[in-house]
């Protein structure tokens, strides 16, 4: 099995380094040639969301990757990646991707002086350890079948619609590996059916 991840700007590198760890092949995304590389996941890391978005724009890889994305490759968003793969922000009209049906606040916690760790229950997994940094957080989701899959005070930090995950937390800066290995099932199931 062989992930793409986004390396324009932002956490890539741990990403790569968690999966490398875990045994799974990375390749790094940086232009519109890299697409044509095969791989089963997508990872869209934690950075400056608009710095990536304006990127990947510039590279002419926004409308493949949205049509991957649309057509079943699984993917996982972290922190920025939330706001890229978000069909609304709020107080923004951009769209990125817009692939996850989900209403996103961007910086929500704050600027840099924001930023925190805890511990919180993600459904199907257990209690992890999450890493906040300038975090966004999802207002609400925008359909029904969009799931919750954890809340901190209250506010929802992850979430999973059909292939995509979403976290306002960074998982790569963590030891726990379970939301890369529950990102790696879908992965895994994708290559199966597909």
């Amino acid at each position: 099995m062989r992930i793409g991840v986004l390396a324009v700007q932002g956490a890539f590198a741990e990403h790569i380094t968690k999966l490398n760890g875990m045994g799974v092949d990375c390749i790094e995304l940086r232009q519109r040639t890299d697409l044509e590389q095969s791989f089963d996941g997508l990872i869209l890391p934690g950075g400056e969301s608009t710095v990536q978005g304006k990127l990947l724009q510039e590279q002419q890889m926004l409308e493949p990757l949205r049509n991957r994305v649309r057509q079943g490759l699984p993917v996982l968003g972290t922190c920025a990646g939330l706001i890229l793969l978000a069909q609304k922000i709020v107080d923004d009209e951009t769209v990125w991707l817009g692939t996850l049906p989900v209403c996103v606040r961007r910086n929500a916690y704050g600027r840099q002086l924001g930023s925190f760790r805890t511990e919180a229950e993600v459904e199907g997994i257990g209690t992890v350890p999450m890493t906040f940094i300038r975090a966004p957080y999802v207002e609400s989701p925008l359909v029904a079948d969009a799931q919750i899959l954890a809340r901190v005070d209250g506010r929802i930090v992850a979430v999973r619609y059909g292939n995509q995950i979403g976290a306002a937390f960074h998982p790569e800066l963590d030891e726990d590996d379970r939301i890369h290995e529950m990102f790696l099932r879908l992965c895994r199931q994708h290559r199966t059916n597909g």
